[in-house]
């Protein structure tokens, strides 16, 4: 196994770790996890901090929810196409937020300079609407804006709706933002 690959095997070992115990996750912990040496682990690391830090680089990623967007399947009608990514991009930002928030809990913050972290995000908001362009394209025709333009749209209204409803109970369903998205607040005359 090259020294990449096993970096990115622990650290796909250590995320649901540190989901579970925070920073409080031992090495033994995460060695058990990874099948490797504790060992192993501090010749990959240089320390927990650094592995910390990949993980936490890794979690922003989105590319679990981009490969299932990838797999969706075009001559589905648009709103299931939607429900399916919503679905995959909620679950995105809801594994994000379970660690960003035990780790804040248990005292670590991920340490990465501002310019960086802004500029993780841009690519990451780019990769996603794009992908959910393409969701959009087969109905390029019958769309009141441009796919790239109403992609950004639906993430703008998923990611707001997602965040601020939080644990209230007031979240409207997948099916009922989709909904509201492609046919307006307004209930049918």
């Amino acid at each position: 196994m090259s020294a990449d690959e096993r970096r990115r095997m622990i650290v796909q070992s250590v995320l649901p770790l540190l989901v579970e115990h925070g920073a409080g996750v031992t090495s033994s912990q995460i060695a058990r996890a990874a099948g490797i040496g504790e060992g192993t682990v501090f010749r990959v690391f240089k320390d927990k901090d650094e592995l910390f830090a990949t993980c936490f680089a890794e979690a922003l990623k989105p590319d679990q929810a981009l490969d299932a967007i990838a797999v969706i399947d075009l001559d589905q009608p648009l709103d299931d196409r939607l429900v399916e990514a919503a679905d995959a991009l909620s679950a995105h930002l809801q594994r994000m937020g379970a660690l960003m928030a035990v780790m804040h809990g248990s005292g670590k913050r991920p340490e990465h300079r501002h310019g960086d972290r802004r500029d993780r995000r841009k690519e990451s908001m780019s990769a996603m609407r794009d992908a959910m362009a393409e969701l959009f394209e087969p109905e390029k025709d019958r769309l009141r804006l441009p796919p790239a333009q109403s992609a950004a749209l639906f993430l703008s209204l998923l990611f707001s709706g997602r965040i601020r409803f939080g644990e209230t109970g007031d979240e409207p369903t997948t099916m009922e933002l989709v909904d509201v998205f492609l046919n307006g607040a307004l209930a049918a005359a």
